[in-house]
């Protein structure tokens, strides 16, 4: 109770230091990003929208300007049932990677995340 308290009071604040802070993505031509926006297709974000480990992967996301769907596993039961079953913990963030054949990898822990989506995208310089 209490620390669902705390999420309600300061979730309103971390949303709006999330806006105010967002970074500018990086520019890529136009052929390259349409690449990175194929291959993005293939990933979810399983999330909780207040979670700061959360927001340090989509500020990532921002930086690196990857177009990943964004899936609520803590208001959406479809999207928390699919984290449970196929990752087999309702843990975030959780990144789920579908292959070319279909196949699916969970990836947990937001320092996880953000090296596998700079080794696979790139680096982005400061």
């Amino acid at each position: 109770m209490f620390f669902r308290t705390v999420r309600l009071i300061l979730g309103p604040f971390m949303l709006l230091w999330e806006k105010l802070t967002t970074p500018r993505g990086v520019v890529r031509p136009e052929a390259e990003q349409q690449r990175v926006e194929a291959e993005a297709r293939g990933l979810a974000l399983y999330q909780f929208r207040t979670c700061p480990f959360c927001l340090k992967v989509r500020r990532e996301l921002r930086r690196l300007s990857l177009p990943v769907e964004l899936r609520d596993a803590q208001h959406d039961p479809t999207h928390r049932r699919a984290l449970g079953e196929g990752g087999g913990q309702v843990k975030v963030p959780c990144l789920r990677i579908t292959d070319a054949q279909g196949r699916d990898t969970w990836v947990y822990e937001s320092d996880a995340i953000i090296d596998y989506l700079h080794q696979r995208f790139g680096q982005v310089a400061e």
